[in-house]
């Protein structure tokens, strides 16, 4: 099998590592999108088999794009402008073009709070919902079939407040997770130390509260995001105010949550805050957390557990400290590295994943980039 060495390793500059040629039907070439503070969304050319990332530079405009979605069949490109302040945030429609990864903007609607910092489109792509982090609320848009977001059907909103009172003053929703069956969405909300649950039913264009309409997580937590394993029999939330990852039995056919463990993300212990993303592997065997340094007196870091495949409960296996503020991380399409974005240093690293034990090792690949926070991976033609 014919291998590609390391070439070279230069900010901003295209990289090429160690690779394994692939038959000639194997899907190799995709656009990564890069949501981020500032004005537009970054975009690189990635080819999964050589391991090589290509900047195009700033590929569509919009303001504060921090968190990025893709219809399901990737032909448009849906991203939050968090705007702050008293001025309502919004969403913003692009075509996607396979073939350049040019954005085409469409249309914007005004997410009817503060600071939308996450998106996601159900599995029909007949809807879009938002968590405005400031307000707390949830707004519901029906998805034209042109790809542009239509007038909002719904705010879904939320009253009370948490133990924190600087942070946790009122509601923050903070993610929106849809369920595999595409009939429950799921809002982890900073401020209120619940996970939200609504029920959703796309043919109608409906998401209304379930019973029960939330799972209470203990005082002071803060939960930001959550990822299920693959039969989404457990959850994994990870809470902000204290770096603690919970993780929970679920039923998906209820949407019922039962707590069964509670761990540091620095798998020692110690006490932080700043916790940011959190990932399941392809294999369901390894989950990956991210952890800011918000105080600038330690590094950020991503931490690597276990997962037991007969109970869900995590084992520490790593902690890699990177950067001052390792905000978003995702996999490449291809489960072997793991991309992790520094909001404060301006650049995204690569690791390799290990695939037997789940550690990481840094690549030395770092890409000068302005605040990533997320990133989209799209198949290009």
């Amino acid at each position: 099998m014919r291998r590609e060495l390391l070439l070279s390793t230069v900010l901003g500059a295209t990289v090429i590592l160690m690779s394994a040629s692939k038959p000639s039907n194997h899907h190799s070439k995709y656009f990564l999108y890069v949501g981020a503070y500032g004005k537009g969304i970054q975009a690189y050319r990635f080819d999964s088999d050589a391991v090589k990332f290509e900047p195009l530079g700033s590929v569509g405009e919009i303001e504060n794009p921090s968190f990025l979605a893709s219809d399901i069949q990737n032909r448009y490109l849906y991203a939050v402008s968090e705007l702050e302040g008293k001025e309502d945030g919004g969403v913003g429609a692009f075509r996607i073009d396979r073939k350049s990864g040019h954005l085409t903007f469409l249309n914007r609607q005004s997410s009817g709070g503060t600071a939308p910092c996450h998106l996601a489109v159900d599995h029909t792509s007949k809807l879009l919902m938002a968590a405005n982090y400031g307000t707390g609320s949830v707004p519901v848009f029906p998805l034209e079939t042109d790809g542009r977001l239509g007038a909002r059907s719904a705010l879904l909103t939320a009253e009370g407040s948490g133990a924190d009172p600087k942070r946790q003053e009122g509601p923050h929703a903070h993610e929106i997770v849809i369920s595999k069956d595409n009939r429950f969405v799921y809002v982890p909300d900073l401020g209120l130390d619940q996970i939200r649950i609504y029920q959703l039913d796309a043919a109608s264009g409906s998401v209304t509260p379930h019973s029960p309409a939330f799972a209470k997580e203990e005082a002071g937590l803060g939960p930001r995001h959550l990822a299920f394993n693959h039969d989404e029999k457990f959850a994994y939330v990870i809470n902000e105010l204290k770096s603690v990852i919970t993780v929970f039995k679920h039923n998906p056919s209820n949407a019922t949550f039962q707590q069964i463990q509670a761990i540091s993300i620095l798998g020692n212990g110690k006490e932080a805050d700043g916790a940011a993303e959190i990932l399941v592997d392809q294999s369901g065997k390894f989950l990956y957390a991210s952890n800011r340094d918000e105080t600038g007196h330690r590094p950020g870091s991503i931490g690597v557990f276990a997962i037991d495949g007969s109970n869900g409960t995590l084992k520490p296996v790593q902690t890699v400290e990177t950067g001052a503020m390792p905000r978003g991380v995702e996999f490449d399409p291809t489960g072997k590295l793991l991309l992790v974005g520094d909001q404060k240093e301006n650049y995204f690293v690569v690791f390799r994943i290990d695939p037997g034990i789940g550690k990481l090792t840094p690549t030395g690949q770092k890409f000068e980039t302005p605040s990533p926070v997320a990133f989209l991976f799209v198949p290009a033609e």
